[in-house]
């Protein structure tokens, strides 16, 4: 164990700032992306926002923040202008950090709280649902949705429904529409605990939510290399993240919002628009598709990084035929418009500051390829009339992956307990013999749940996926790879 003194605010002194900020969710990507985007501007706009983090799920590192007095270390590494560069800063724009399972009251405090005008969110794919069983007393134990709504409907009753009070809602869940779908859960969650009218038209009126899109590549805690960190940095900091130069926000929304929050004055890459969708298509397909299709390929080769994926000779070749053979050509785009970024894409990739772990890219991955990879597979059916080889092999290697073993060794799969509890259940009656494949394979694709539709009617997807586990079981994804390139 480290014997340096724990990053603190004694250490590295910084002034209080009001909290103008509530953040729901204080993973790595929004430390080293919104949290980044907000010190710069509290830096150079003398923005003055404070921000207060509250853990959305009962596992998390609130209390690591709190140890640490909401401080952490960003790294950011990689190439800008085509110069290799690595540079850290203590990130101090946390004020309050606040674990709601055990901190009701701190919570609902911030709801009091007259400077309050933005609320940002990354709760995951899986984050932003609505669920009939989740009640306004017991609101902790429900959806991010309904604690938030538990949350406003607070902030309405104290400031007696100041239209002053309401809030700019930027989530950067990476969902389609993302700020009408929060919204609508809100709507529901209203209508489910047969909250005031009042309520409802404060909510339309008063506040106002936002569809974004994010892009940062945040490989998060760098542990292969953290004996390093410390001698540089000389202190001990648990939550040390790191994160690619790039950064895109596209943030749609009304004039208020750039007034609100004037991140493009000081050159960062955050962009207004009335239509994000042109941006986010390009970016969730190419970019997150080539994540998600390429994990459980990788993982199961025996690769770590999605650098030695793309750099390998048989992975990255996959990866290659994957993005310009099977995405590019369903997106209505101009073509060399798309096979640039692709190629931008893929440079950012091969970063050799970031150690993206593809383990650590798998979390949720079910839905993810729902949002990520599955219209691509989809819009290729009906354009090409045929399946796409290797986004069919990328899921039929994903169900592989969900068998949660490797080579006898065990996959730490980390997704809602629900998908995990189900892939338990019917990999363990397939390796039992309670099952065959084939039924297996029916079942999971018609998993409505899992993909937002049935996937077991599009013609031979279900005998593709059977021989592709067939095949990954008999030959392992090391020998049956190339056969498929």
């Amino acid at each position: 164990m480290s014997s340096l003194t724990r990053l603190n605010r004694t250490l590295v002194s910084r002034p209080k700032l009001p909290i103008k900020i509530l953040q729901f969710g204080e993973g790595n990507f929004l430390r080293a992306f919104a949290n980044w985007i907000i010190q710069q501007m509290n830096m150079q706009l003398d923005y003055q926002a404070g921000v207060a983090v509250v853990q959305p799920i009962p596992q998390g590192t609130v209390s690591l923040l709190k140890e640490q007095e909401g401080l952490y270390t960003l790294y950011l590494r990689g190439y800008e202008q085509g110069e290799a560069k690595s540079q850290y800063e203590v990130i101090d724009c946390i004020q309050e950090s606040i674990n709601p399972y055990q901190e009701k009251e701190a919570f609902l405090a911030q709801a009091q709280n007259p400077d309050l005008t933005l609320i940002l969110s990354n709760t995951t794919e899986a984050g932003i649902t609505y669920d009939t069983a989740d009640t306004f007393q017991h609101f902790l134990e429900g959806s991010f949705p309904a604690k938030l709504t538990r949350f406003l409907f607070e902030r309405y009753q104290y400031f007696e429904r100041a239209e002053g009070a309401g809030c700019i809602f930027l989530p950067c869940e990476l969902i389609n529409f993302n700020g009408d779908k929060l919204k609508e859960c809100l709507v529901k969650y209203a209508a489910l605990w047969n909250l005031e009218p009042g309520f409802l038209d404060w909510l339309e009126g008063a506040n106002t939510f936002c569809n974004t899109l994010v892009d940062r590549i945040v490989p998060g805690y760098p542990k292969d290399r953290m004996k390093e960190v410390r001698e540089e940095l000389g202190y001990e900091d648990q939550l040390v993240s790191e994160g690619e130069w790039f950064h895109l926000w596209v943030i749609e929304g009304p004039p208020i919002v750039r007034e609100v929050f004037p991140a493009d004055k000081i050159g960062l890459n955050v962009l207004f628009t009335d239509d994000m969708q042109p941006y986010r298509t390009r970016k969730v397909r190419i970019l997150n598709g080539a994540h998600t299709s390429t994990v459980p390929v990788g993982y199961l080769y025996g690769l770590e990084s999605v650098r030695e994926s793309v750099e390998h000779d048989v992975v990255g070749s996959f990866i290659q035929q994957t993005l310009f053979s099977e995405i590019i050509p369903t997106l209505d785009l101009p073509s060399e418009e798309l096979k640039a970024f692709a190629q931008d894409v893929l440079d950012r990739f091969r970063n050799p500051f970031v150690h993206h772990r593809l383990i650590s890219i798998s979390l949720n991955s079910i839905s993810k390829f729902k949002t990520r990879c599955l219209p691509s597979l989809l819009t290729y059916v009906e354009q090409e009339g045929q399946l796409p080889k290797n986004l069919s092999f990328s899921l039929a290697s994903l169900l592989y992956f969900y068998r949660g073993e490797k080579e006898g060794q065990p996959i730490p799969l980390k997704d809602t307990p629900a998908v995990l509890e189900y892939f338990t259940q019917e990999w363990t009656a397939v390796e039992n013999g309670n099952q065959d494949l084939e039924t297996f394979v029916e079942k999971v694709l018609s998993q409505e749940a899992f993909w937002g539709q049935s996937l077991s009617s599009i013609p031979e997807l279900a005998a593709t996926i059977k021989d592709h586990l067939i095949q990954l079981q008999a030959k392992g994804m090391k020998n049956y790879l190339p056969e498929i390139l």
